[in-house]
């Protein structure tokens, strides 16, 4: 049976595992990151405010009751179908769905929402592009951070008893923050031999950047942003 590593964090990690299970692989949960919840005093939101924008079901997640509730009225503007479900669950207005990343969210609301200005339910650790994207078509986004993202560091014998002493054939990368501490983890001497063969799946472009220089031809990247387009390259790695 294949061995996966799986990099992302919990709760995520977990629901990644049973999916590979359910496939026939074995999963090797290692997460090399982790979230936790930022304390949140919501400034009063000006009245002009157009939409609220979210693009990681993470913000969601951290978000405290308080914060969703003066958030509910807005028309809500996600990332994709999953998002889309938390939203609604968390009894946010969704109104617009994406379907291929933020910056594809960006393209499509922002003519409606030019010279408005929008809040962005969001992570502390963040890309700028679509924050930069939006305000280069005169919205002004204010960021509400619900949640950091924090590194997990391994001791050896801790990270080679999660690894069972066995290689792992392949390994999915959900972030370029797990991509560069994937990069760190595998080149150190009492953990390099479990990766020498392991082929590297990304989530994206981003993330496959990110470790690329490391690991040349021996890395696939996914045709879309989500979880379903990066568990289908499974097959084409075994």
């Amino acid at each position: 049976m294949k061995r996966v590593l799986v990099t992302r964090p919990e709760p995520g990690a977990g629901r990644t595992a049973a999916r590979l299970r359910e496939l026939g692989f074995e999963p090797v949960v290692l997460p090399l990151s982790e979230t936790r919840a930022l304390a949140v005093a919501l400034e009063p939101l000006p009245e002009t405010a157009a939409a609220l924008l979210v693009t990681s079901a993470n913000a969601i997640r951290h978000a405290s009751a308080d914060v969703l509730r003066q958030l509910a009225d807005l028309p809500c503007h996600v990332v994709g179908p999953k998002t889309a479900a938390m939203a609604r669950a968390a009894g946010l207005s969704v109104v617009e769905t994406g379907s291929g990343g933020a910056r594809q969210l960006a393209g499509v609301i922002a003519p409606a929402l030019a010279g408005r200005p929008v809040v962005y339910l969001c992570g502390r650790v963040r890309f700028p592009d679509f924050e930069m994207f939006l305000g280069a078509q005169g919205i002004e986004v204010l960021p509400v951070e619900t949640y950091d993202t924090l590194p997990v560091d391994y001791p050896g014998n801790v990270a080679a008893t999660r690894l069972a002493g066995r290689p792992v054939q392949m390994a999915l990368l959900y972030s370029a923050r797990a991509a560069q501490a994937y990069s760190m983890l595998v080149q150190r001497p009492e953990l390099a031999r479990y990766f020498e063969e392991t082929r590297v799946l990304a989530l994206s472009a981003r993330v496959a950047h990110a470790v690329s220089a490391v690991f040349p031809g021996r890395l696939a990247v996914a045709t879309a942003p989500d979880e379903e387009a990066l568990l289908a390259l499974l097959g084409a790695a075994e």
